[in-house]
C-alpha cells in the first residue's frame, strides 16, 4: 500500500530551536534510566532541521501539538497531544516524547509516514494526517 519502500530511509524532520535544545538535555538526563529510547530519541534529535529561534514550522509535530496520526497497520486513527514526561497521562491522550511513538511523531510533518519499533520489538508504521497547535488558556 505504500508508494515506495521507505526501509532505512526515515522522512526529513524539523524542530524549533526551543524543542531541540529541551530535548537534547531531555535526551541527556533519561540515557541511564531509560538509555533506549533516549538514544532514539537522541538519533532523531540530531537528524533534524533545526529551525531560527522563534520560527515555528508549519504543519509539522511539536511539544505540545495535538497529532492525528493513522496506524498504516490497522487502520486506526488516534488523536494524542506531545508533552514532556511529567505532564504525560494516557488517559487524557497526554504521551510523553520519552515513549516510542513520541519520539517516533516529533518533527514529522502531515501527510509523511515513519516506521517505529514498540517496546515488544514489532515494527509499525504511522502517517500523521493533522496537526493542531494547543488552546492557548485564557486567565
Amino acid at each position: 500500500m505504500t508508494k515506495k519502500s521507505t526501509t532505512n530511509r526515515k522522512p526529513a524532520i524539523t524542530l524549533t530551536a526551543t524543542d531541540h535544545e529541551k530535548l537534547s538535555v531531555l535526551a541527556d538526563a533519561a540515557s541511564h534510566s531509560m538509555p533506549e529510547v533516549a538514544a532514539e530519541l537522541a538519533e532523531e534529535i540530531d537528524r533534524a532541521r533545526v529551525l531560527t529561534k522563534g520560527k515555528h514550522p508549519a504543519d509539522t509535530v511539536c511539544m505540545g501539538c495535538e497529532v492525528e496520526f493513522r496506524d498504516d497497520m490497522t487502520g486506526r486513527v488516534q488523536n494524542v497531544t506531545l508533552v514532556y514526561p511529567n505532564e504525560a497521562d494516557i488517559a487524557k491522550g497526554r504521551i510523553s516524547i520519552l515513549t516510542p511513538i513520541g519520539t517516533a511523531l516529533i518533527g514529522l510533518p502531515v501527510g509523511k509516514s515513519i516506521d517505529w519499533t514498540t517496546r515488544n520489538g514489532e515494527t509499525k508504521r504511522l502517517t500523521v494526517l493533522q496537526v493542531r497547535e494547543p488552546a492557548v488558556v485564557a486567565a
